[in-house]
């Protein structure tokens, strides 16, 4: 009897020591799986955004997008900018990689220059959407506004103003594909006018202060032009300053891109700046987002996506909603 007795409680023990290994076995499992899960949900988007510079309203608007896009998705975008910089974007883009972001969004200062980090980029494995001009190295998408129809729509007013005909001045800008659709686009309409002469053209460089000084040269060489088209509005402000320090503010107007803050002041003053086909800046980084993750998600996606521009006159300014 005893002995049974002893084998009895041998079997209960060994009975005791399954049950208790199989119950950590589960909960050490349980735990793993929860872990997991907790890591998934609590792993944020990280968004880099490089742009050419933040001293262009244009730009602030682009990160006032990111903004929205870091609010609707709980995502942490880090925005940078290049200060008209090839080699400066280069290294924020590879910052990026270092930083193992999930996706970029550039908007390139110079579209041939930056496809080497544009490789790097995908190298990575990092879905690259460009932002407001297209980009060499394997981007994965552009979006942009349709910026052949801008300079189409800053052209046809032009000529509509000029009645066909008058000496007109074009200040072109970076070496970007968004600047030179502009041009395109504007160059289709003038060019079916023989009567329409363009007396100079030259590089602003995008912004107003460089547009300052070669249109002050410009005005120097010619004693009559009618209307100056500029590749976007800084490069406008910059020459109207010119004009107004030239004292020939009634000799001609002009007509640009962007649809920025400081044209809408100019149009509501009613001075020589008549016009500028708007652009949507901050639509494009949310587009921008919404087809990187599509294309995170393994979806295919279009190669271009364009936004339609808007022309903005003295006389319907007060309807246009503005960055």
């Amino acid at each position: 009897m005893k002995i049974l007795k002893r084998v009895h409680i041998i079997l209960f023990v060994l009975l005791l020591t399954l049950l208790n290994a199989c119950s950590n076995g589960e909960s050490t499992s349980t735990n793993a799986t929860d872990k997991n899960n907790t890591d998934d949900k609590e792993k944020q988007l990280k968004i880099g955004l490089t742009v050419p510079t933040l001293g262009n309203p244009f730009f602030v608007a682009m990160s006032k997008g990111a903004e929205e896009v870091a609010a609707k998705y709980d995502a942490e975008v880090i925005t940078v900018s290049a200060d008209h910089d090839l080699a400066k974007q280069t290294a924020q883009i590879e910052d990026f990689i270092t930083k193992k972001v999930d996706l970029i969004l550039l908007s390139p200062f110079d579209s041939a220059g930056i496809a080497g980090a544009v490789s790097q980029a995908k190298a990575a494995g990092i879905p690259v959407v460009a932002l407001d001009g297209f980009a060499e190295g394997g981007i994965d998408t552009v979006v942009m506004s349709d910026n052949v129809q801008a300079g189409r729509l800053a052209a046809e007013y032009l000529i509509e103003q000029l009645d066909g005909k008058g000496n007109i001045v074009i200040i072109d800008g970076p070496p970007v594909s968004a600047v030179t659709d502009r041009i395109k686009g504007f160059n289709e309409v003038i060019s079916k006018y023989p009567d329409i002469k363009v007396v100079a053209n030259q590089n602003g460089e995008g912004n107003r202060e460089k547009a300052l000084t070669v249109m002050e040269g410009i005005l120097s060489a010619n004693k009559k032009i009618d209307a100056v088209f500029t590749i976007n509005d800084e490069e406008a402000v910059g020459v109207q300053i010119a004009q107004e320090q030239a004292g020939r503010e009634d000799e001609f107007f002009l007509v640009s891109v962007d649809g920025a803050p400081a044209a809408v002041d100019a149009l509501k003053k009613g001075g020589s700046f008549a016009g500028t086909s708007a652009q949507f800046p901050n639509q494009m980084v949310i587009d921008g987002v919404a087809l990187a993750l599509k294309i995170i998600d393994g979806e295919k996606v279009d190669s271009e996506v364009l936004i339609p521009t808007e022309f903005i006159t003295q006389e319907n300014v007060d309807s246009y909603s503005g960055w």
